[in-house]
């Protein structure tokens, strides 16, 4: 053997490209600081008394309030009766449309996923019009049979849950309608040879082989009812625990409250990972190996119950366009008070919020847009190396991914406020005084959105295509471009679209940080409606329903009812 072939160096297995190392470490150094550094600040707050010394103190007053007490458990009794009420209407309706086939089946498909675009915000203030104490209904109701005190539809606990139930009940349909997608026909086919029919064989072989999909939902659902503190403000209920945090927080008069408020919002994040983590290890324990993607073969429903399920969703759907039919008809009307529909109709409130103060509309766009952005920027190659390497860090990017995504909006705007209330190193600026901080935290919470609408394309597309590219010289970088993103851009694309959806929404994270002239359109509906300007606040609803309708429309047509998977 040649000398030279003796002196070199053993191989020491393939090179990590630079570029990717640092790629793998900007993208660490994001997370790092814009997701764990906020929240370990607020766990810091809350575990530290004014001098910084640690301490208990906060959390056993906490405790032994009573009526924090009653916020918790009232919170956990809604959060229970939201997945209660969403599972009975989002597995029904999943199940109806995967497995029968009736008149208007794609449209309903379609109508599924609907309430998505109204926010609670929209949609509690649609309600109310509608079916408040002056609203349409009870208005009718003292018309034709003379009814003297209002039936109260709205104000209190059940107002809250109706609102929630109608708007998060497609995530449950959604979670259900993919993992029912995989779940082998054949199975079923056994068990009705073996003698199980209908409803049997739907609780002891459908639904079981449904529950990745099913817990996935279902955590999502009580978790946004959990932490959903405008709903309730509005129909006057106070004692929920994110309602607390709020009101504790915006007060900046007496320090111990707003001291309970970051105690509070520490729970809230503690308590969404405790659910993740009870909900992760209940699907860990359990054996879905039979799952797997097959063509479901529809079958046709008798004339009874084939008009029994449209008769059913068309009711529901019904239901649905309430709040969307209340706040339209608020937008245009005039002179509406105690009669079922406005007096006089005009365009003026939308020419206001338009027109001259279009503020809300511009921000909105563009804030969403570049947190749009920040979540490609980040997202796509974080799905990138979840999906094609073994690098270290990996699971704990993914378990981080599934994390933010729990956490409530209520708790990330409280902690970004604790976290970046202080000037920058080298600027005499918080970032809490800088409008960037508006698409950072919107980027934030929507970035699984972009992850997992990435990552389950990822997972579609077979590496021996890009080994065959990397074999003939191409670089990573340009396998990427030229091979994986042509591949995957629907994926892409959709989780994007999904991630400015639920953006332009958002709400409970930047009610926090929004300053003087960086309102957003949600936020300028909450100050419109608290100030009485109700024909305002629906105008800008209105617009924002069609902003997100536009959004979800495009989805739907790249995606279809595929859009599930953006929840797992």
């Amino acid at each position: 053997m040649p000398a030279a072939e003796l002196a070199r160096p053993a191989a020491r297995g393939p090179r990590v490209p630079a570029v990717s190392m640092i790629g793998f470490a900007l993208i660490w150094a994001f997370l790092i600081v814009f997701v764990l550094y906020p929240l370990t600040r607020i766990f810091y707050d809350a575990f530290t008394t004014e001098a910084g010394a640690f301490s208990f103190t906060n959390f056993h007053e906490f405790f032994t309030d009573r009526y924090y007490l009653r916020s918790l458990w009232n919170s956990l009794l809604l959060g229970v009766a939201a997945v209660i009420t969403t599972s009975v209407i989002g597995i029904a309706v999943a199940f109806l449309i995967i497995r029968y086939d009736f008149p208007g089946r794609n449209l309903f498909a379609y109508l599924t996923m609907l309430p998505l675009i109204l926010p609670p915000l929209v949609g509690v203030l649609g309600f109310v019009f509608i079916l408040g104490r002056a609203g349409t209904v009870n208005v009718l109701l003292h018309d034709w049979f003379g009814l003297a005190q209002p039936v109260n539809f709205m104000y209190g606990m059940q107002g809250v849950l109706l609102v929630e139930t109608v708007h998060l009940f497609p995530l449950m349909t959604l979670s259900i309608l993919d993992a029912m997608s995989k779940v082998d026909p054949s199975l079923e086919e056994a068990a009705q040879g073996m003698g199980a029919r209908g409803w049997r064989r739907f609780r002891d072989i459908t639904l079981p082989l449904t529950t990745p999909g099913y817990v996935s939902g279902a955590l999502l659902v009580f978790i946004w009812t959990f932490a959903d503190f405008v709903t309730p403000l509005v129909v006057g209920v106070q004692d929920l625990l994110a309602v607390q945090a709020y009101l504790n927080i915006v007060q900046f008069v007496d320090r111990r409250i707003f001291r309970m408020g970051i105690v509070i919002s520490a729970l809230l994040v503690l308590l969404a990972v405790v659910f993740v983590l009870v909900a992760r290890h209940y699907v860990a324990i359990k054996d879905y190996s039979s799952l797997a993607y097959s063509k479901v073969e529809r079958r046709r429903l008798g004339r009874a119950k084939r008009w029994l399920a449209v008769g059913f969703l068309v009711a529901l759907f019904a239901v649905s366009a309430i709040p969307q039919v209340g706040v339209l008809l608020a937008a245009v009307g005039k002179g509406w008070a105690l009669t079922p529909l406005p007096v006089h109709y005009t365009a003026d409130y939308f020419r206001q919020v338009s027109i001259e103060t279009p503020k809300f509309i511009v921000n909105s766009l563009l804030f969403s847009g570049l947190a749009v952005l920040i979540c490609l920027l980040i997202g796509v190659p974080m799905a990138w190396i979840m999906s094609r390497t073994q690098t270290i860090g990996r699971g704990a990017m993914d378990a981080l991914t599934t994390l933010i995504l729990a956490i409530p909006g209520t708790a990330i705007g409280i902690a970004y406020i604790r976290a970046f209330h202080y000037p920058l190193p080298g600027i005499d600026l918080a970032l809490t005084s800088m409008w960037f901080v508006l698409p950072l935290v919107l980027a934030v919470r929507r970035l699984p959105y972009t992850v997992r609408g990435s990552y389950s394309s990822l997972l579609l597309v077979h590496r021996s295509m890009e080994e065959a590219a990397e074999n003939v010289g191409a670089t990573k970088l340009r396998t990427f471009r030229d091979i994986t993103v042509p591949l995957v851009w629907k994926g892409i694309l959709v989780g994007a679209l999904f991630s400015f959806l639920m953006s332009i929404q958002e709400a409970s994270a930047t009610l926090f940080l929004v300053l003087g002239g960086w309102e957003v359109i949600p936020i300028g509906i909450f100050t419109y409606y608290i100030a009485g300007s109700h024909g305002q606040a629906a105008a800008l609803g209105v617009i924002l329903i069609v902003l997100c309708a536009a959004s979800l429309y495009v989805v739907n047509r790249i995606a279809g009812t595929r859009v599930g998977g953006l929840f797992g």
